[in-house]
């Protein structure tokens, strides 16, 4: 199963705003900045975790974004169901019932064996994202990058705040 990027960007944007504290407010500029990241895609997938109630966005010179809630209160799922949606990775089309070889209906009364097996491994796949949270993903990284992204944001911090008050004159 492929994600869509906007999954890691989120996940890593939601691990770097737990780092730095769950009420302090980073632009989106400054997020994409951080990874090297183009900020208007960037921003629609903040935006759908905003929407989501992962984070919390603010308007103005000041605003951006933060974590709605604490990282051990926001599991992977919710990230990645806010950017990919809820709906089911595999579809089934029911291709068994047609073409030259198609099932006699008698067969089709029971769910495909294929669909059936899929379902159950996207449930595994979603229950164990559901178990993780981004408080778990913060305690198994590095040490040394929870170090960077506290430094990142401190140097960038002053910086952000003077080009908000020069803005604002």
């Amino acid at each position: 199963m492929r994600m869509n990027q906007g999954v890691e960007w989120g996940l890593h944007c939601c691990v770097a705003l737990g780092w730095i504290g769950q009420n302090e407010v980073v632009s989106t500029a400054r997020l994409a900045a951080k990874f090297d990241l183009p900020a208007a895609y960037l921003n629609k997938s903040l935006q759908a975790l905003a929407r989501a109630g992962v984070l919390v966005s603010s308007a103005g010179p000041r605003g951006g974004f933060r974590l709605a809630r604490a990282p051990s209160k926001i599991t992977l799922l919710e990230v990645v169901d806010a950017i990919e949606g809820p709906e089911a990775a595999f579809r089934c089309t029911e291709i068994r019932r047609t073409g030259d070889g198609a099932s006699p209906a008698s067969e089709c009364k029971k769910p495909c064996a294929i669909a059936s097996a899929m379902r159950q491994a996207e449930l595994a796949w979603r229950k164990e994202l559901s178990s993780q949270t981004i408080a778990s993903v913060m305690m198994n990284a590095p040490q040394a990058a929870a170090e960077r992204a506290v430094q990142w944001f401190e140097a960038t911090r002053a910086v952000a705040s003077n080009t908000a008050a020069a803005a604002a004159t």
